[in-house]
């Protein structure tokens, strides 16, 4: 029985269709007039691309840690990093970079005040409050665009790319760990995390510093929004609760924040956390997965995380 060959990844398929062209092309009398990557070429350029991605929402997650960390959810993520993506590619065509900086991260810090001062006057939870309006962002996101797609110009990307990208992202981690770690913000908002009544007791504000850290969550996706739409790609405005698939990711480098910040500081395992995600959703892709498969490790990543992080108690059901 013949041996059967080894199937070749779709990499080294692309690379040998390539060389093949180019040695058609010398047999033909072309002149080939640019070199063609090959498979070790093109592998680190992948890297840096996953990499951006990872900065890109360990961004988002560390805005989502404020939250998180305090016991709510903010299950509008993904639609004020839509609306705010939509409104700095507006801007940018009037006021150039000023307008692509300053108009997401106003838009972003608005929807994040806006969501914490109806979760704390409605005393409902914060998962039906950050739903509900989530959908009216999203309408917004519609009247923006007429329902079309917006991508920025190709003279304002500056933030797409290395070392920009880089930087704008080291000045959020450093900026989320020093309020953190040194600024009254971040000491209330580990103690309401802790225990609230406690806090309450001791004299904290819980509601004005749950509002706050709404606040900066929106203010850290109006960062995430500049370096989304610098990434190149369109954004398309959303509807019927559609943005929320941009939630999980950002949402899973929260976690590994949550799981590890005992071992260290948070912003460091959010980093790493979204840096692994990335690398599990692409190299199942390049192994030949489906795309789809990213929605399977995202759903069984939250799942493990949560399980390895939330502290049951025998007896109780959790509702």
């Amino acid at each position: 029985m013949p041996a059967r060959s080894k199937r070749p990844n779709p990499d080294e398929a692309c690379d040998l269709l390539l060389l093949a062209g180019d040695e058609l092309d010398k047999e033909n009398g072309y002149e080939k007039t640019q070199t063609k990557p090959v498979l070790w070429n093109r592998s680190p350029e992948k890297l840096a691309t996953y990499m951006k991605s990872a900065l890109i929402y360990a961004v988002g997650g560390c805005g989502l840690y404020f939250i998180c960390v305090m016991g709510p959810f903010d299950m509008s993520v993904g639609a004020n990093i839509v609306l705010s993506s939509i409104i700095a590619c507006n801007a940018s065509e009037k006021f150039g970079y000023a307008g692509l900086i300053i108009a997401p991260l106003i838009c972003g810090t608005i929807i994040g005040l806006i969501n914490g001062v109806v979760y704390i006057k409605l005393h409902i939870s914060s998962l039906i409050v950050t739903c509900a309006l989530s959908l009216i962002y999203e309408a917004f996101s519609v009247y923006a665009t007429n329902g079309k797609n917006v991508i920025l110009s190709a003279d304002y990307r500056a933030f797409g790319d290395y070392p920009v990208n880089l930087i704008l992202a080291l000045i959020a981690y450093l900026l989320c760990a020093f309020i953190l770690k040194y600024t009254k913000i971040g000491t209330y908002t580990y103690a309401i995390g802790s225990n609230e009544v406690v806090a309450k007791n001791m004299g904290v504000n819980v509601p004005k510093y749950k509002i706050v850290a709404f606040t900066l969550a929106g203010f850290f996706f109006g960062l995430q929004a500049i370096l989304t739409i610098s990434f190149g790609t369109s954004m398309t405005s959303a509807s019927n609760l559609s943005s929320m698939s941009r939630n999980f990711t950002p949402l899973m480098g929260t976690f590994f924040g949550l799981a590890f910040k005992k071992y260290g500081h948070p912003v460091i395992a959010i980093v790493i956390g979204e840096m692994i995600i990335q690398l599990m959703f692409n190299g199942f892709v390049a192994l030949g997965a489906p795309t789809t498969i990213q929605n399977v490790v995202t759903g069984v990543a939250l799942l493990v995380i949560v399980a390895l992080t939330t502290k049951p108690v025998k007896g109780l059901v959790v509702k």
